[in-house]
């Protein structure tokens, strides 16, 4: 069993919660923002419709999770400063 000075101390690498919150949130609100300017232009089948699982929906999550991919990869890149 691992001891409480092993389990308070967090590891350099390792990033805050509200900070991870933080990314989540950013990722979730461009995606949102990027899916609004593009739906206009994209066919009706990939619009989104109100209180439904479609395929605008399908879209705006794949959106979301790739912005959310962007965001952790600028974030990696900042954390091997020498």
């Amino acid at each position: 069993m691992r001891g409480r000075e092993e389990t308070d101390s967090e590891p350099q690498n390792q990033v805050s919660t509200a900070r991870r919150w933080a990314e989540y949130l950013v990722a979730v609100l461009g995606g949102n923002i990027v899916y609004l300017a593009i739906e206009p232009g994209l066919p009706t089948a990939l619009r989104h419709r109100m209180f439904q699982i479609d395929a605008g929906l399908a879209v705006d999550f794949v959106i979301c999770v790739g912005l959310y991919g962007v965001v952790r990869l600028f974030r990696g890149s900042g954390l091997h400063r020498d």
